[in-house]
């Protein structure tokens, strides 16, 4: 199993329990396909460095997970369908960061 770890950036317009709703949904999606999730950070509204679909803020969620490429592949497929995710990186490391990470201490 590779280890990667995963930005997700969320609209902006999600309410609470839709947010919830999808994170619920993609943590699923992982564990059914045998991806194990090993940490995560709910790093909040944040800016964006640049608009997105006119957004110039998006919600902030950060994974550390231990699947096989294959996985990675089929989930980011998947990924690209929904409607509230504006955008999503996958990057493979050798080993995960310790949490907590330095942006969710970070003003935002």
């Amino acid at each position: 199993m590779n280890k990667f770890e995963v930005v997700l950036l969320y609209s902006p317009e999600l309410a609470t329990n839709a947010l919830k709703s999808e994170l619920e949904n993609i943590k699923s999606k992982l564990n059914s396909r045998s991806a194990k999730i090993v940490n995560e950070e709910n790093w909040g509204l944040r800016d964006l460095s640049y608009n997105i679909n006119k957004f110039k803020k998006a919600f902030y969620q950060f994974l550390q997970i231990e699947a096989s490429g294959d996985i990675v592949r089929d989930i980011s497929k998947e990924l690209n369908q929904s409607e509230n995710l504006m955008r999503f990186i996958f990057i493979k490391v050798n080993k995960h960061q310790d949490l907590p990470t330095k942006l969710i201490n970070e003003k935002k």
